[in-house]
Formats: C-alpha cells, sequence, structure tokens
C-alpha cells in the first residue's frame, strides 16, 4: 500500500479519535455502556445504578420472556451452542426450518429465508436481486445496511426525499420501461419513527412495474392489530414482494429473513453469497426467534398496550414541549438540536436514572441531533408519566425547553 493512501488512512483514524477523546473529556460520551443486568421489563442496572430504559428496541417487552428463555435452553440441550457449519452444507438445523416456516406463516408467504443478521439481510439481498443495467429506487431516510446494499449490487441507485411520493413516481419515470426495477423502502423509519405512506407506494409500484421490497425490522410488533406488520396495518396483504425482516428487536434474538414466493426463497438460498458463505444461525437464536413470534400472536394485549404507551408517551412529551418530530411509533425522537445539546441532555437524563442515549450527525442531519426514546409494552403508564417528569426537567436545566 502507498504511503500516501496510509496517511488517508491515518487522517481518518486520528480525525474519529480526536472526536470521540473530545467528547468523553466533557463527560458527554454515552456510547457502549455495558448494562450489568435487566430488573424487570424495563429497568437495568448500568455503572452500578438501576435506570428506567427508554432506549430499548425490545417494543413487546420480550427480552426475559420465560417461553423464549425455556426454548433457548432446550436447544442448546439438544443441538449444542452451534451449528456444523453454512445452511448449504453441514449447518442446517431442524430449527431452521421450522423457524422458517413460522416466518412465513407469520408473514402470510409462501417460504421464508434467515440470514446471521438485519445488516447482512438488507447488503446480501438487494445485490442478489438486482445489478448491473438494473435499477434500484430508495427512500433517502433508508437503513444504512439498505443504502449499502444498492451500493454493492452495481445497479443504477436512486433516491427520493424522504416520503415523497410525487418524487417517487418521477424516479419511476426515469426508468426505461423494459427496464427491471426494485423498490425498496423501511416500513418504520429508524431515526424518525414515521411511516411510510404504504397505499401510494404500492399504488405507483404496480402503475411502474416495480418490484417492492420493505424492510419491516421496526414494524413487526408494532403495526397492525396482531403486529404482523405494514399490510395488516394498512389492511393491504399481499402486496409486498420481498418482505424483510430483523429477529433482533421485537423479537429478542439475533438474524435477518426475507419473506417471500417459493420461487424466490428458493433462488435466495442458492445465489445470496451471505447464506452460501455464512454460518447458519446458533440454535438457541433460531428456538428463541420461532418462540418469539408465537409468543406475539398467542399476547395480543401486548400489542395493544405498547400502542396505548406511544400515545401517552407522544402525546406526554409534546404537552411538555418537546418536539418529537413526525413520529407515530414507539420510536419518539426529541428534538435537541445541536449535537452538544443532545449530548448534555443525555447527561442530564442519566443524572435522573432516565437510560437514554444522543443520535448526532452524520447519522443525522447536523442541526436534528435528537435523543431517539423508545417505549415499550413494559413500561407501565406510571412509569412513563414520571420519565416524562424528569426528562422535562433535565431538558429546562439545559435550555432545550424555555425556563
Amino acid at each position: 500500500m502507498s504511503e500516501q493512501a496510509m496517511d488517508a488512512i491515518q487522517k481518518r483514524i486520528a480525525a474519529m479519535n480526536r472526536r470521540v477523546e473530545s467528547i468523553q473529556q466533557q463527560d458527554l460520551y454515552f456510547y457502549n455502556q455495558p448494562i450489568q443486568e435487566l430488573r424487570g421489563g424495563a429497568r437495568v442496572l448500568v455503572n452500578g445504578r438501576e435506570m428506567a430504559m427508554y432506549a430499548s428496541y425490545s417494543y413487546l417487552g420480550l427480552v426475559g420472556h420465560p417461553k423464549i428463555n425455556q426454548a433457548a435452553k432446550q436447544a442448546i440441550d439438544r443441538f449444542g451452542t452451534g451449528t456444523h457449519g453454512v445452511r448449504t452444507l453441514a449447518g442446517t438445523l431442524t430449527l431452521h426450518r421450522e423457524l422458517e416456516e413460522t416466518i412465513a406463516a407469520f408473514k402470510h408467504t409462501e417460504d421464508a429465508i434467515t440470514y446471521s443478521s438485519g445488516y447482512v439481510t438488507n447488503l446480501t439481498v438487494v445485490s442478489t436481486l438486482v445489478g448491473r443495467g438494473d435499477y434500484v429506487i430508495s427512500d433517502k431516510l433508508n437503513h444504512a445496511s439498505i443504502v449499502d446494499g444498492c451500493l454493492m449490487s452495481g445497479a443504477k441507485f436512486l433516491r427520493f426525499p424522504h416520503n415523497d411520493m410525487a418524487a417517487l413516481e418521477n424516479r419511476l419515470r426515469q426508468v426505461p420501461e423494459s427496464g427491471t426495477k426494485l423498490v425498496i423502502t423501511d416500513a418504520v423509519f429508524s431515526m424518525d419513527g414515521d411511516v411510510i405512506n404504504f397505499p401510494k407506494l404500492v399504488e405507483l409500484c404496480k402503475k411502474y412495474r416495480a418490484w417492492l421490497m420493505v424492510d419491516e425490522a421496526h414494524s413487526v410488533g408494532v403495526l397492525g392489530e396482531r403486529g404482523t406488520g405494514i399490510e395488516e396495518h394498512f389492511g393491504m396483504p399481499n402486496t409486498i414482494d420481498i418482505k424483510m425482516g430483523t429477529l433482533s428487536k421485537t423479537i429478542p434474538s439475533v438474524g435477518g429473513y426475507v419473506a417471500g414466493s417459493k420461487a424466490l426463497i428458493r433462488y435466495l438460498r442458492h445465489a445470496s453469497r451471505a447464506y452460501i458463505f455464512s454460518a447458519a444461525l446458533p440454535p438457541a437464536q433460531a428456538a428463541a426467534a420461532k418462540a418469539a413470534l408465537e409468543v406475539i400472536l398467542e399476547e395480543p394485549w401486548r400489542v395493544r398496550k405498547l400502542r396505548e404507551n406511544t400515545q401517552l408517551f407522544i402525546q406526554g412529551l409534546k404537552k411538555r414541549g418537546f418536539d418529537t418530530m413526525s413520529t407515530e411509533t414507539a420510536i419518539v425522537p426529541i428534538l435537541c438540536g445541536s449535537d452538544e445539546a443532545a449530548f448534555r441532555m443525555t447527561r442530564a437524563a442519566q443524572r435522573r436514572d432516565i437510560f437514554v442515549l444522543p443520535v448526532v450527525s452524520p447519522a443525522v442531519p447536523s442541526g436534528l441531533a435528537r435523543l431517539r426514546a423508545t417505549v415499550t409494552a413494559a413500561h407501565e403508564p406510571d412509569e412513563i408519566e414520571m420519565a416524562m417528569d424528569l426528562l422535562e426537567e433535565a431538558g429546562r436545566e439545559v435550555g432545550i425547553l424555555g425556563m
């Protein structure tokens, strides 16, 4: 490697280290804090202090659920802690097929395939489905894994302003009529908490004969009366060609999946590199994911409670003067403005034993730094009210709210 190239790498490393060290020196660094213990569904032990958890992706409060824990333990007793290799060769267990059948039934598709992470799922599926000469069209606020999959695919990468369906239609018009088109979007956007305009999206994909892929990482367990996702939420079944999701948020395990037609899934099993060349999901994680999907349907009260808690949290924060942007889900941004303000707000909140974390540039645009607070079905209304009161105190202390 040339000396000039090494200099560029060293500069990038040094710049990031300076930024981190500067934040640490100001006592404003809150990332990578180890959680020492779970204490009930919505409380954790961090740095020796019990704190209310408002940064969890466990939207239905399923972390630690007895049925899910038991399924994982039984899987270890039966299969051990790992597999014998990649799925295509010696790595497939009966548990993996049972999990994929459960996912397919949950998402109302013919079949499903699982991968080692949600990030890997988007990366490999997008780059396997489209390539040079094709077109992939993506919402500008899509997750980084979608963006990376689009870039890696080699397809012509077109983006449209967030949730702007007129702009999406303009993009679709730019593609030759004979061109292969894949439209891809998040269902619920991970930084803003808003929902894609699904009815119009489906209409446009049908009109322009485009394939539709939807990432439901933050919508399974959140949208729909039974928590099955965006199709149920809008009463529009069987309208997504490629249904992607994770096994690490509402579902307390690890991995990602795609659900769809038998032909699609057979193709991915034999063409997607992350399936062919990655080790299989560990038995305990496959069993936990399967049990979690069952619990979601068996305990529908969790979805109802999450919806009630979400409304309480959003409306309560708004009444206290916070800007929660356009959220309508359990992801509730608390807009702070500058990166420094978000860091100071985090410090003030954590000193009051409210575990929230900042999202700053470049993860979000400069000037739109925020706390990405989340509420779950594990919270009780009185806990949410107390948390909002403490957040209000913190907001006034750091100047985000008027004195």
